[in-house]
């Protein structure tokens, strides 16, 4: 079995599409070997897949590379996978899974100046989204998630994203699509399995864009825009 770094937290009809969708991804990942899978939600609503066959471990290794695995145990100075599940003054707090969570404070984001608050508006981070940390006595964010964050706001070509929580990556497009705003949408890219990053061209206002398919999701909705 192995548990991965992303959240199904939506309830009914929402929570079986998510997990049919899930369950296709997994299909296109894994579906070639030798294995069988289980797809389940534990109660801390990260998503686990037991997996049984002869190549059961090479499939759990590609999904873990693909979506990052929890784990119990962190060694310092080695990079994990967590959630964001609050922010105050003091920093961003990661859920890692079994009951634990870990605290980046403010000094380790080093994504440039701001309340830990600001610093969450200003790079379009909403709540859930898997980022990297290194784990130690004073727990940082990992490099990779410090580059990937501020590359949304370096893209050339783009005027910037729409980040949006609770949804899956096809309920987004249909959503962009129903809107009337297909033609104005570069692509979706998959942040989390219900944490997408709508990415818009020049052409495009993201805050625009926000306000005009906010009324059609039950999501938090943050811009990042490109400088």
């Amino acid at each position: 079995m192995v548990v991965l770094a992303t959240k199904c937290y939506v309830d009914g009809d929402a929570r079986e599409r998510a997990l049919d969708s899930f369950d296709s991804l997994v299909r296109n990942e894994i579906g070639d070997l030798d294995v069988e899978w289980t797809i389940d939600v534990r109660e801390d609503d990260f998503v686990d897949v037991d997996l049984d066959g002869e190549d059961a471990t090479i499939a759990g290794n590609l999904l873990a590379e693909s979506w990052g695995e929890v784990t119990a145990d962190h060694e310092d100075g080695e990079t994990y996978v967590g959630t964001l599940d609050s922010w105050d003054d003091d920093g961003w707090v990661l859920d890692v899974g079994y009951d634990n969570y870990v605290r980046i404070p403010a000094d380790e984001l080093g994504l440039g100046t701001g309340s830990p608050s600001q610093i969450r508006d200003r790079f379009g981070v909403v709540q859930h989204t898997p980022l990297r940390f290194v784990a130690g006595e004073t727990p940082r964010l990992a490099d990779e998630t410090r580059d990937e964050l501020y590359d949304w706001t370096r893209e050339e070509g783009h005027s910037g994203r729409v980040n949006v929580n609770s949804a899956t990556r096809g309920e987004v497009r249909a959503t962009v699509n129903r809107a009337g705003h297909a033609a104005d949408i570069i692509t979706v890219e998959r942040l989390g399995l219900l944490e997408q990053s709508i990415v818009c061209p020049e052409s495009t206002d993201p805050p625009g864009l926000l306000a005009s398919i906010g009324s059609y999701m039950r999501s938090e909705l943050k811009c990042v825009l490109t400088s």
